[in-house]
């Protein structure tokens, strides 16, 4: 089977794939015009200044959106799990993407050509919806970041950006473990703060046995502490 035939064949199984709101028509019409590519851990999808080439799907691996901040500090903005869409807000405003991506993990996306998303958005009104409702969903959680990251203090922050990573990761088999393992330095970047901090907050999780580490390995101990401590900020 061919690069093109697993697209839809294997990733419109999923329910909650917006590709399955296309006509076969149109599926057939990606199937012929999308492009496959596969990133290294690592490795930039784009950077910050360039073009959309195309509306991205992240069928398989992990990616993190960055902003670099004052001083050459970077600012994780979103994490975007399997599935999850990538550069769109770009390509529909027609501008230059703002932020950087990087591949958590070995990753393969497949990129959409502007043309083809185009014409599917003016025909599809149930994909346009829903690509709508995507974006609306970010714009809420990111108005819901800035206030956290801004008023809330550093065990607070910190309390929150483990329970996003829950939420879009999930957990391993034992349903403690989270299923991502990032280095300090991008949790302390997730939670706006430096990684002294992040490090030094994360043992004191271990100590009021909130959570339990096993080098980049978070285990959740005590959900509904953690859930407590995002919180009360």
């Amino acid at each position: 089977m061919s690069e093109a035939g697993r697209f839809y064949e294997v990733q419109f199984a999923e329910e909650e794939c917006i590709f399955n709101l296309l006509t076969p028509a149109e599926k057939d019409i990606l199937e012929k015009s999308h492009e496959i590519r596969h990133y290294k851990k690592n490795e930039f999808i784009y950077r910050e200044g360039e073009m959309p080439i195309g509306m991205q799907y992240l069928k398989e691996g992990m990616v993190k959106l960055i902003k670099e901040g004052i001083g050459g500090r970077d600012q994780i903005i979103r994490m975007i799990p399997r599935n999850g869409l990538i550069g769109y807000r770009s390509l529909i405003a027609g501008e230059a993407h703002n932020g950087t991506t990087i591949a958590i993990e070995n990753s393969e996306i497949i990129t959409i050509p502007p043309a083809i998303l185009y014409d599917v958005l003016l025909r599809n009104h149930d994909f346009a919806l829903a690509l709508l409702k995507d974006l609306a969903i970010e714009l809420g959680f990111s108005h819901h970041r800035t206030v956290s990251l801004t008023q809330k203090h550093i065990r607070g922050r910190l309390a929150e950006s483990i329970l996003l990573l829950i939420e879009k990761y999930g957990f391993e088999h034992d349903e403690q473990t989270l299923r991502v393992y990032l280095p300090r330095e991008d949790l302390a970047n997730l939670s706006n703060m430096t990684s002294s901090n992040a490090i030094r907050t994360l043992s004191i999780f271990v100590t009021e046995k909130v959570i339990a580490m096993d080098g980049r390995k978070i285990k959740i101990i005590d959900l509904e502490q953690l859930k407590k401590i995002s919180k009360q900020g």
